[in-house]
């Protein structure tokens, strides 16, 4: 098939960023995203150099990501995924859809996100932040397209509800 440490290497540098910023969203530490993000792909090497036939990378290597992060809050024994203290204040109404919301102050986001459960940041951040489609996201999760769009639908409106919630003065 090839020699396995170049293959290997073209997805490192095909995923790193995603996984990194993945990873980043759900610690809100650079240094542990870096650790983290660095683990992913050790252990993602360990096993493809044993067997290269890894049908679909970007799965495994998110599933590693979301084992790790699972791992890291298990051993800091932290209940939230984010701390609200990253987040600058900011005015919540701007821009209230979907694309606008996602792209516009992450910070702010990200402190959303915070209070929606782990399924929905999952797919928010694959779908928007990562460009995901709806098949990719299915593999990651290993369910059907259409339990990945009704999933997404539903993060988007707990999302907005949870955005729209805040208060109105900063």
């Amino acid at each position: 098939m090839g020699n396995p440490r170049k293959i290997f290497s073209k997805i490192y540098d095909q995923y790193v960023n995603k996984i990194y910023r993945f990873i980043f969203i759900k610690v809100s530490s650079q240094e542990i995203a870096e650790d983290l993000c660095s683990e992913t792909f050790l252990r993602g090497w360990q096993v493809f150099k044993e067997r290269e036939d890894i049908e679909n990378p970007q799965a495994f290597l998110y599933q590693i990501a979301r084992n790790l992060i699972t791992d890291h809050y298990r051993e800091k024994g932290k209940a939230k995924i984010v701390s609200a203290e990253y987040a600058p204040v900011v005015d919540p109404r701007e821009g209230l859809e979907e694309k606008a919301i996602l792209g516009s102050d992450i910070d702010l986001v990200r402190l959303a996100l915070t209070n929606l459960t782990e399924d929905y940041q999952n797919v928010i951040i694959w779908r928007y932040l990562d460009d995901l489609s709806i098949p990719e996201i299915a593999k990651i999760l290993n369910k059907p397209a259409g339990t990945v769009r009704v999933t997404l639908h539903r993060a988007l409106k707990a999302l907005k509800n949870e955005l729209g919630n805040w208060p109105k003065e900063a």
